[in-house]
């Protein structure tokens, strides 16, 4: 188990991290944008999902494995990218909200919007497809282990645990605060039209930034 100073400094850094714009907080930013809060921290919910898994992959020893390897990394990264691009080719392609800047478009967003548990899932997908995140995990999670604090593995998971927690408090407020300017901004077709258009670039712009990633 790490010392309280260690899980202290190490969350600090999690929370610095949490808010450096990256892929998963601008996909929690746009989605509770468009669809609003809740939808948002399902997002959040679906994308901490995914960190368990590269937690237990790492403690585990399978992510050195997986860095390891050229090929899969080359699959994994291609498959997040194709995601990613048919999330940017579904917002492109949303049609225009038609009727009054209040109550008509936001009941049109709403009766096309997607559950809630199907946006967990696409935080699963969005988190699991993208192979930096394990290699950024297998790198930056022992560099807080002392072997002489016990078993590695259960130290790298309380570490993860604890990663959670601060993407968790992080991606959270994000989805909060965006999800009630969104809220704003869908009052106004023309607003949420330029929204979408939006979510589109900066999709398309994350999956050929993913496809070209190095390891």
């Amino acid at each position: 188990m790490p010392s309280t100073d260690t899980l202290l400094a190490f969350f600090g850094v999690s929370i610095l991290l949490g808010l450096t714009p990256g892929p998963d907080n601008l996909f929690v930013l746009l989605q509770s944008a468009q669809r609003g809060w809740r939808a948002g921290m399902a997002v959040v919910v679906g994308l901490c999902m995914g960190l368990v898994v590269h937690t237990a992959a790492v403690a585990l020893g399978l992510a050195a494995v997986f860095a390891a390897s050229a090929v899969a990394f080359t699959v994994l990264k291609l498959l997040g990218a194709a995601y990613l691009a048919w999330l940017a080719w579904q917002a492109l392609r949303a049609p225009a909200p038609s009727g009054d800047a209040g109550g008509t478009a936001a009941a049109s967003a709403g009766a096309v919007a997607p559950s809630l548990w199907r946006m967990v899932g696409r935080g699963v997908v969005m988190n699991l497809s993208n192979p930096k995140v394990l290699v950024f995990f297998l790198a930056f999670l022992p560099q807080f282990a002392d072997p002489a604090r016990g078993p590695m593995g259960g130290q790298l998971m309380v570490l993860g645990l604890v990663f959670i927690v601060a993407a968790l408090l992080v991606f959270g407020a994000i989805a909060c605060f965006s999800g009630v300017f969104g809220a704003l901004l869908l009052r106004s077709p023309r607003a949420q039209q330029w929204l979408n258009r939006i979510a589109g670039v900066v999709f398309l712009g994350l999956a050929v930034r993913l496809a070209t990633s190095q390891r």
